[in-house]
């Protein structure tokens, strides 16, 4: 994560921070995460059933997606040369918009809307975020996601 003042992350509100690198919805990741949270629907799991419904084939658990926030974020969000720890504080709105179907890469476009202090020593970093799909029109998901920093 790049390492800014509270100036300059407050600078950036308004404005894109970054964009993640790529990362590879693989089948095998989609089976861990069906395993790891026991929803195993065959749209995830089964290529040869999953190949006759619209989607041509398995498809990456809406919250396998969105769990992919967090490494995302790693590339681009902004912290603080003071912070002490940072912790997930939530999400606003999530809109899952298009299906990432096995083996495609996703990516997330960062952009800060809001850089407050909530208490002394606290910061509230709100992202929208958008998770594209290589070489799909249509986003996965956009998020409005809170971050909270202990500084």
């Amino acid at each position: 994560m790049p390492i800014a003042s509270i100036e300059d992350i407050r600078a950036k509100v308004g404005q894109t921070v970054g964009v993640s690198g790529w990362i590879e919805v693989t089948q095998d990741r989609i089976q861990q995460f069906a395993d790891a949270t026991e929803d195993h629907q065959f749209i995830h799991i089964d290529p040869a059933l999953a190949a006759q419904t619209p989607f041509g084939g398995t498809i990456a658990h809406g919250f396998l997606s969105l769990s992919l926030l967090s490494r995302m974020a790693a590339d681009v969000m902004m912290v603080p040369d003071t912070t002490k720890m940072a912790v997930n504080y939530g999400l606003d709105r999530v809109r899952f918009l298009a299906p990432v179907k096995s083996g495609k890469r996703v990516r997330g476009h960062f952009t800060l809307d809001a850089a407050d202090e909530k208490a002394p020593g606290q910061l509230l970093l709100k992202h929208t975020v958008t998770v594209e799909i290589e070489g799909e029109e249509r986003p996965a998901l956009t998020a409005q996601w809170l971050g909270l920093i202990f500084t």
